[in-house]
């Protein structure tokens, strides 16, 4: 596998895991009645995969080529 695909695919997994690690940390409400929820992680994922997807159509045009 060529090392622009490990890249893209490295990203991809790492987005995928954020959701992941937000599904499984969870929200609760402490004591005070404050919301504590893991919210980073869920833009933190969405910016990596859409950065893998990026990657991978920019690096399929540029192979077409």
């Amino acid at each position: 596998m060529n090392l622009k695909y490990k890249i893209s695919t490295s990203l991809l997994i790492i987005g995928i895991m954020c959701f992941v690690f937000y599904y499984l940390l969870g929200s609760d409400v402490d004591d005070d009645g404050f919301l504590r929820e893991p919210f980073a992680l869920l833009p933190t994922g969405f910016i990596f995969i859409c950065l893998s997807t990026t990657l991978f159509i920019i690096f399929a045009i540029i192979k077409k080529k």
